[in-house]
């Protein structure tokens, strides 16, 4: 099973939360629902290579997906969900992420 990390409020994370929610292949992880969500992903975050720019940038780093194998990808395709052609609100200036 695929987590997602997200966080309601996160306007990039809106889409991929309604695609992905009662999709027994993805558990869905809000960051803001409960500080252990938080620790979890902080965990990862602060530790992990992937998040290296997202740290540099200031963002947040979600939507991110931890795959099965351990890998971590912020592209929801290749997660496996399918957003297509979703255009909504970003976090950042360049569009891009949290």
């Amino acid at each position: 099973m695929t987590k997602i990390y997200v966080m309601e409020t996160c306007p990039d994370c809106t889409r991929v939360i309604e695609v992905a929610q009662g999709d027994p292949n993805f558990e869905i992880i809000d960051i803001g629902k409960h500080i252990r969500n938080l620790k979890e992903f902080l965990r990862i975050r602060d530790n992990r290579a992937e998040f290296e720019t997202a740290r540099k940038m200031g963002y947040a780093g979600v939507p991110s997906f931890l795959l099965e194998d351990g890998s971590i990808t912020f592209d929801a395709e290749k997660a496996g969900l399918r957003l297509e052609d979703y255009s909504g609100a970003a976090c950042s200036i360049d569009g891009h992420g949290c």
